[in-house]
């Protein structure tokens, strides 16, 4: 188990890249300032602490989701709870894991 499973999912490249390849939308949880200094073209953001609030606004999006912050623990748990809301979603870890698996 890597470290990254503890906090909500494999972050493989071969993970991330198949959903990218499915169409998935990439979703950062870090905060708004952090965001603001770098992230994947075009993801969403939705800081960790709010994304409670927009699990209808994400299951109408209707494609799988990548989750990522900085190290991914806040994606891994921003994971588990869109899981735990029947949303197809992976742990993508550090953005810039994400960047890298965009061909």
């Amino acid at each position: 188990m890597g470290f990254f499973n503890l906090f909500g999912g494999s972050t493989s490249t071969v993970s991330v890249e198949e959903y990218l390849e499915n169409g998935a939308v990439v979703i950062d949880v870090r905060t708004e300032q952090e965001f603001a200094e770098g992230h994947v073209q075009g993801s969403k953001n939705i800081p960790l602490q709010t994304i409670g609030f927009h699990i209808d606004e994400i299951k109408k999006i209707g494609k799988p989701i990548i989750t990522c912050c900085r190290s991914g623990a806040r994606s891994g748990s921003a994971a588990n709870i869109l899981k735990q809301n029947n949303v197809d979603a992976i742990n993508g870890g550090p953005w810039g894991n994400v960047v890298n698996c965009i061909k």
